[in-house]
C-alpha cells in the first residue's frame, strides 16, 4: 500500500509539526483512499513477488478464460442510497440448489479478483453471482464504502437472491481482503436471509480505522492521532461514514451463521492477527485457516489443494446442516 499512501505519509509526517500538517496530511490521505479511483491502489508486493506472482497468474489467468467462456448474466441491484450496482450471474451446470455472492477487495473488481474462487463454485456445481462493490467497475458511486457502506449492499444482494431464486435455495457469502469484511459485517445483520447458510472470509481487516492506523504505523511510524481523527470527520462529512462505525468484531458475536476465516500468514498489509481477532470472538460455527507463506489476498494462489479442500470440507459440514 506504499504507492496508496506516500504522499499522505509526507504530508503526516509534519503533522508534528503543528495543525496544518495534519490537515494536509488527513486531506490527502481522504483523496487518495475514500473517492473513487481510476487504478489499483493496493501494491502487488503485498500480495507477492514477482518470481511469486508469475507462478500465481498461471493459476488466475486459465480460470478467467474458462469463467469468461460461460454464460454469464449482467444484472443490477438498487443499493439504499440509490446506486445502480453491477454484478454477473453465473449459473453452475444442472438443477444447483447454492449460489455463491462473491465481493473483492479495494480498487479491484469482481471477475478480476474472484475468477479464480468463482471457477471454483461453479465447478462444485454451485452458482455464482460475482459483484461489482460500489465505486467500483460497473458499479455507481462517489465514494468507496471499506465494508461500512458495503454491507448494505450486501444484505440487498442476499434479498435478490432469494427473491429470484426462491428462499430455498442455499447462499454463500465469499469475500477477500475489503469484500472479506463486507461479508462479516453483513452477517452480523438481523435482516440477513435465513438461507444464508456460511461465510467465507479471507483476509478481512477488522474496521477501516484498524487498517489504516496499522498502515501509518507501519511504514511511516505514525500515531493514529491527529491525522486519522481528521480524516474520520472528513470521510463522515463527504461519503457518509466514519472508520469505526462499525466492526467485524462486533458482527461475528451477533451473528449464527457458520464462518471460514481465512488468511495468509505472511500478510502485513490487513495484519494475519485480525483473522485471529474475529475467530476468537466469533460465536457462530467457526473454523480458521492459516496458509503458509501467503501475503495479503494470496492464500488460494499459494496452496490451491489446501485452500479447495478447506473450503470444499466447510461448505459440506455446514450446508447440509
Amino acid at each position: 500500500m506504499k504507492p496508496l499512501l506516500t504522499a499522505a505519509g509526507i504530508a503526516g509526517a509534519a503533522a508534528a509539526a503543528g495543525t496544518i500538517g495534519a490537515l494536509a496530511g488527513a486531506y490527502t490521505l481522504f483523496n487518495r483512499t475514500i473517492p473513487r479511483q481510476n487504478e489499483v491502489r493496493v501494491d502487488i508486493g503485498e500480495m507477492a513477488d514477482m518470481e511469486r506472482w508469475e507462478e500465481y497468474k498461471k493459476i488466475i489467468h486459465p480460470n478467467k478464460e474458462w469463467l469468461l467462456a460461460r454464460e454469464m448474466e449482467h444484472i443490477t441491484i438498487k443499493s439504499r442510497d440509490g446506486l445502480t450496482l453491477h454484478g454477473d450471474y453465473v449459473p453452475a451446470d444442472g438443477s444447483p440448489d447454492t449460489i455463491a455472492i462473491t465481493f473483492h477487495g479495494y480498487t479491484g473488481e469482481g471477475i478480476s479478483n474472484c475468477s479464480s474462487i468463482a471457477a471454483f463454485f461453479l465447478r462444485k456445481g454451485i452458482s455464482c453471482i460475482i459483484v461489482d462493490n460500489r465505486s467500483h467497475g460497473k458499479s455507481e458511486g462517489k465514494y468507496i464504502g471499506f465494508g461500512i457502506l458495503d454491507r448494505y449492499d450486501c444484505l440487498e444482494w442476499t434479498k435478490y437472491a432469494a427473491e429470484r431464486f426462491g428462499s430455498d435455495k442455499k447462499i454463500i457469502l465469499y469475500g477477500v481482503s475489503m469484500g472479506a469484511t463486507t461479508v462479516l459485517m453483513a452477517a452480523g445483520s438481523p435482516q440477513l436471509p435465513e438461507n444464508v447458510k456460511a461465510i467465507i472470509s479471507d483476509c478481512a481487516f477488522t474496521s477501516p480505522y484498524d487498517v489504516f492506523a496499522h498502515i501509518l504505523k507501519r511504514d511511516y511510524h505514525l500515531p493514529p492521532f491527529p491525522v486519522m481523527n481528521i480524516n474520520d470527520r472528513l470521510c463522515r462529512k463527504k461519503a457518509g461514514y466514519g472508520f469505526s462505525d462499525y466492526s467485524t468484531l462486533t458482527a461475528v458475536k451477533d451473528t449464527k451463521v457458520p464462518i471460514l476465516f481465512i488468511h495468509g500468514a505472511n500478510d502485513n498489509f490487513v495484519p494475519t492477527y485480525m483473522s485471529e481477532k474475529n475467530y476468537k470472538v466469533c460465536n457462530s460455527p467457526k473454523e480458521l485457516l492459516i496458509v503458509e507463506n501467503a501475503g495479503h489476498a494470496a492464500s488460494y494462489y499459494e496452496n490451491v489443494p489446501i485452500y479447495e479442500k478447506t473450503v470444499s470440507d466447510f461448505l459440506e459440514k455446514y450446508l447440509n446442516a
